[in-house]
C-alpha cells in the first residue's frame, strides 16, 4: 500500500475533532458505553487512511459498534473506501445507524448482520481489517480472512490472555513480509502488517513514519 501523508493527516484531525466535540455527548453513546475514546481512534483512522485502504472490514463483539467503527468510518470517508461492519448478533441496526449519524458517518459504513465466519468469505483482498477477540470465533476468522497479500493491515483488539495462537500475528508468523506489534490500548491491541516491500526493515519503522507525518504540524 502506498502511503498518503495527506489522507493520514486529514483523517487524524477529523477524528481528533470528533473526540473533542462528542467526548461528553450523552446522545452519542450506546447504553453506558461512550464510543468516542481518543486513546486509539485517531491513530487507527490515520493508519487506515494513510495506507489508502480501499476495502475495510470490521468484526465486532456483542457490544456492536465501538471506537474502531468510528475511526475506520472517518478513514473511509476521506479515501472513499468501502467499509463493512459485520454484526454477529441480531442487534438494533437502526439504532446503530442513529448513533453513527451523531458523527455524520452513517453513509460511510455498511452494517451487515450474520455469522462473521461466513460473511467474511464474501470479501477478498481486504486492505484493512479490525477483529474483536470478544467474538468467540475469532481464531477461525484468523485462518480464513482473505487479506491483500501485496499490502494490508489487521488490527486485533481485546486480546485474551496469552495462549497458543491467541493472536493473528501468531497464526501467520513465519510468512514472508509480515510485521507485528502489540500495544497496551484498551484490553490489548495487536497490529499486523502484511506484504511489506522490504521485510528486512527494522520492526516498528512504519509506526515511526506515521508519527512523523501526523505530528509534523
Amino acid at each position: 500500500m502506498k502511503w498518503s501523508s495527506q489522507d493520514a493527516m486529514q483523517a487524524y484531525l477529523h477524528t481528533l475533532q470528533l473526540c473533542k466535540t462528542h467526548s461528553n455527548d450523552e446522545d452519542c453513546t450506546l447504553g453506558t458505553i461512550n464510543i468516542i475514546q481518543p486513546q486509539c481512534m485517531e491513530f487507527i483512522s490515520a493508519l487506515a487512511a494513510g495506507n489508502q485502504a480501499k476495502l475495510m472490514v470490521q468484526v465486532t463483539s456483542d457490544q456492536g459498534i465501538n471506537p474502531l467503527t468510528i475511526a475506520l468510518a472517518v478513514a473511509a470517508m476521506h479515501t472513499k473506501a468501502r467499509f463493512v461492519c459485520i454484526l454477529h448478533q441480531l442487534q438494533d441496526i437502526e439504532n446503530y445507524r442513529a448513533q453513527l449519524s451523531c458523527y455524520d458517518l452513517e453513509d460511510a459504513v455498511e452494517l451487515v448482520y450474520g455469522n462473521p465466519c461466513e460473511v467474511i468469505k464474501e470479501f477478498k483482498n481486504i486492505d484493512f481489517a479490525a477483529i474483536d477477540c470478544k467474538f468467540e470465533g475469532f481464531l477461525r476468522l484468523f485462518e480464513i480472512i482473505d487479506v491483500n497479500i501485496r499490502g494490508s493491515v489487521v488490527v486485533v483488539s481485546n486480546i485474551p490472555e496469552r495462549r497458543i495462537r491467541a493472536s493473528f500475528g501468531e497464526v501467520i508468523k513465519g510468512r514472508t513480509g509480515v510485521e507485528c506489534v502489540t500495544r497496551s490500548i484498551g484490553e490489548g491491541m495487536e497490529l499486523t502488517r502484511i506484504g511489506l516491500m522490504n521485510c528486512c526493515k527494522p520492526q516498528k519503522k512504519w509506526f515511526k513514519r506515521f508519527h512523523v507525518i501526523t505530528f509534523e504540524d
